[in-house]
C-alpha cells in the first residue's frame, strides 16, 4: 500500500494528521532506488506517519499545506538528481526531458528545488521544523562554487531557511531527529545528531577562537569567497574530516554572526541493517495515479535491478560519491540479496533478467582493509590511486557467490551488470575468476568501462589509474571472450574538458581512439558539480592537496574543440577538430583525424 499523497489516501488510512510530511522533486516512486522511498518506509517502520509530498507547486504555499500542518515536521529534498543538473546540460541548455518525473515531462520542479520548497513551507507553516537532505542538500552543505551562476554561494542551510540539513545517508539521522522531536525536544535544540549540519548564532573572530580538540575552524565564507587559495584549503578540510571515525566537528562562519556546524559523518549502516532498509515494504514501482502520464521512466532501469553495497573508495575526483556516501563499502549479505532476486523473478512482469546487482561501483563489496575498522579511512591516501595500496584487499569471491547463487534461481535467465566495474581493481586481482565469470555470464554484448582520459596529465588530476591498467583489462578482456567463443565488446566512457585536460591532452586522446578504434557512446563534458574535488579545481585551477596550479578548460570554443575531438569521425565535427589542429600547430594531424 502506497503512503498517502492527498487527504483522500489519509482518510483511507483513518489518519486525521501525519507526524511528517517528506517533500520530494521527484513522483513518488516506492522503490529503495530513490531516497524518498526508503526514508519514508523507514520512519513507518519505526510507527512514524508519513505523507508524500511529490512535484508540489512551488508557485503558491497551498499545495504544501494539502496535509495540514505535521506534528513533527517537513522533510525535504530535490530528488534523486540534482535539479539543477536535472534541467541543464553542462552548455546551460535547457534539458527537453526528465525521467524521474510523469510522461518524461520537464519542467515538473523548479530551479534550486531544496530552497524554493522549503522556502514555501516556512511561508505556509512560520514555526514548523523543516529538515533537508539528499543529494542537492549534501553537497551544498558549506559554501561552494555554484557553476550555474558563476558565483560562490552560502551552505544551503541558510538560504533555505531550514532548521536541519542531513548529509550522507541519511536513515540513522532521521530516526534520531524523528525520536528527539518525538520527545519535545525544540528543533533548534538539536545539535548534536551525526551526519548532521545545524546552525548556531554567535559570532568570533579567530583571535578569540580558543580551539576545540575535536572541531576544526573552517576559513570565514567571507575568505572563501574572495580568495581560492582559502577556498581550496577549506575543501581539503572537508574532505579530509568525511570519515566517521577520524571525521571531526567543523564549523564555518557567515558575515551575519551565524555559524555553520558540521558534526562528524554518521557510521555507515552495517550489513544487517542494509537488510533491513532494502527489505522494507516497497510496492517496487510508481504510483499508480501516473498512469495516466504514461507512468515514470527512471523506474525502468531499477525496476529488476538490485543494490548490493554503498559507498566507494575509487576516490574519481570528478564523482560526489566520496561526499555523499562516503569512501567506506558495506554490503548487503548474500541472503538478502537472494531473497531479493527470488521476489524479483516472481514479478508479472519479470521476463527473466536482472538488469544489475551492484552499487557506485559494482565489484566492491566490502571495506578496503582491516585498518578501516579501527582508523577509518586514510585521509592523504587513496586505496586505489596512483597504485593499488599494500594493505588493500582484493577479493572478488564474495561478489562470485551472490551472483553464482542468483544465476542459478529458477525463472532466471541471466544476471547483468550495469553499475560499473573498477577495471583497476579488477586486475589488481591475482585470480582471473572474476573476469572469466563476468564475460561467460554477465555481460550483454558490451561492458562499459570508464578509463575516463588516457593523458597521464589529466589520468593525475581525475586520480585515476595510468592508461597501461586500462590496456592490460582490455587484453584480458579479449582473451577471455575468445576463449569462450563469444563476441563481446567494451565500450568506454571518457571525459572532455576535466581540469588538467588542454587541446593537446584532447589530441593524445583522439589519438588514442583512433588507434584502438574504440567510439565513445557518449560524450561527456566535465560538468561541475558541487562537492567534487574536481570541482574544486575546476573553480580555483588549485590542485588543494599540493596547492599547485592546473590548467582549466573554461572558454566555451575550446570545451566544445575538446568534445568534437572524441567524436572526431563525425562530419558536424570536423571543422572544429580542424580549428583544435591548428591552434596547437598539429596541421599535419588533420588527415589522420578524419
Amino acid at each position: 500500500m502506497f503512503l498517502p499523497m492527498n487527504q483522500e489516501d489519509m482518510q483511507k488510512r483513518g489518519w486525521e494528521s501525519v507526524d511528517f510530511v517528506l517533500v520530494t522533486g521527484d513522483a513518488y516512486v516506492d522503490h529503495p532506488s530513490f531516497g524518498h522511498a526508503i526514508i519514508s518506509r523507514l520512519l513507518e517502520r519505526y510507527g512514524y506517519r508519513v505523507a508524500i509530498l511529490s512535484q508540489p507547486d512551488w508557485r503558491d504555499k497551498k499545495d504544501f499545506m494539502r496535509f495540514g500542518r505535521p506534528r513533527l515536521g517537513f522533510l525535504v529534498n530535490s530528488g534523486n538528481v540534482d535539479s539543477m543538473v536535472n534541467h541543464y546540460s553542462v552548455f546551460k541548455h535547457k534539458r527537453k526531458s526528465d525521467s524521474y518525473s510523469p510522461g518524461g515531462i520537464a519542467g515538473k520542479r523548479p530551479d534550486r528545488a531544496v530552497i524554493v520548497y522549503s522556502n514555501r513551507v516556512r511561508e505556509a507553516y512560520k514555526d514548523v521544523p523543516i529538515i533537508i537532505g539528499g543529494l542537492e542538500a549534501s553537497l551544498r552543505r558549506f559554501s561552494h562554487y555554484d557553476y550555474w551562476s558563476e558565483s560562490i554561494r552560502r551552505s544551503i542551510l541558510l538560504d533555505a531557511k531550514a532548521d536541519l540539513l542531513i548529509y550522507g545517508m541519511g536513515e540513522r539521522a532521521v530516526i534520531e531527529i524523528a525520536e528527539a522531536l518525538d520527545s519535545g525536544i525544540d528543533v533548534k535544540d538539536i545539535g548534536w545528531i551525526r551526519g548532521t549540519v545545524c546552525k548556531e548564532l554567535g559570532g568570533f573572530t579567530d583571535a578569540e577562537w580558543k580551539g576545540e580538540a575535536d572541531t576544526i575552524l573552517l576559513p570565514a565564507f567571507t575568505s572563501v569567497k574572495e580568495d581560492k587559495k582559502k577556498y581550496a584549503e577549506s575543501f581539503l578540510l572537508q574532505y579530509q574530516n568525511n570519515d566517521w571515525i577520524m571525521g571531526k566537528r567543523l564549523i564555518e562562519r557567515y558575515d551575519e554572526g551565524l555559524c555553520i556546524i558540521q558534526n562528524p559523518p554518521m557510521e555507515p549502516l552495517n550489513t544487517l541493517e542494509l537488510d533491513d532498509v532494502y527489505e522494507l515494504p516497497y510496492e517496487g514501482t510508481y504510483h499508480p495515479v501516473y498512469e495516466r502520464d504514461g507512468g515514470v521512466p527512471a523506474i525502468h532501469e531499477v525496476k529488476f535491478s538490485i543494490v548490493a553495497n554503498r559507498g566507494c573508495f575509487g576516490g574519481c575526483a570528478f564523482c560526489a560519491l566520496t561526499y555523499h556516501q562516503g569512501r567506506e563499502v558495506r554490503g548487503r549479505s548474500k541472503e538478502s540479496i537472494v531473497k531479493e532476486a527470488r521476489r524479483l523473478s516472481q514479478h508479472k512482469d519479470f521476463k527473466g533478467y536482472i538488469h544489475d546487482v551492484g552499487g557506485p561501483t559494482a565489484n566492491f563489496r566490502t571495506l578496503a582493509c582491516e585498518k578501516q575498522l579501527k582508523a577509518g579511512v586514510c585521509k592523504n591516501r587513496d586505496c586505489l590511486y596512483p597504485k593499488p595500496c599494500p594493505q588493500m584487499k582484493v577479493d572478488h569471491e564474495g561478489y562470485l557467490e551472490v551472483l553464482r547463487e542468483i544465476r542459478s534461481l529458477d525463472g532466471i535467465k541471466k544476471v547483468f551488470i550495469r553499475s560499473g566495474i573498477r577495471f583497476d581493481y579488477v586486475m589488481a586481482d591475482s585470480k582471473n575468476t572474476f573476469i572469466k565469470e563476468l564475460c561467460e555470464h554477465h555481460v550483454s554484448g558490451t561492458l562499459k568501462v570508464a578509463p575516463e582520459h588516457v593523458s597521464k596529465k589529466v589520468l593525475k588530476m581525475m586520480r585515476k589509474p595510468e592508461n597501461d591498467v586500462f590496456e592490460r583489462f582490455c587484453s584480458e578482456y579479449k582473451r577471455n571472450n575468445e576463449k569462450l567463443g563469444k563476441k563481446q565488446y567494451l565500450i568506454p566512457y571518457f571525459i572532455s574538458s576535466h581540469p588538467g585536460s588542454g587541446l593537446k591532452e584532447a589530441v593524445e586522446l583522439a589519438l588514442y581512439l583512433k588507434k584502438t578504434g574504440f567510439i565513445p557512446d557518449q560524450v561527456q563534458d566535465f560538468y561541475p558539480t558541487p562537492g567534487t574535488l574536481a570541482t574544486c579545481m575546476y573553480y580555483t585551477e588549485i590542485d588543494p592537496f599540493t596547492m599547485h596550479s592546473v590548467y582549466v578548460a573554461k572558454d566555451i570554443e575550446e570545451k566544445k574543440m575538446q568534445r568534437a575531438l572524441m567524436h572526431f569521425h563525425k562530419k558536424e565535427n570536423k571543422h572544429l577538430v580542424e580549428k583544435a589542429l591548428r591552434k596547437i600547430g598539429k596541421e599535419e594531424l588533420i588527415s589522420i583525424l578524419r
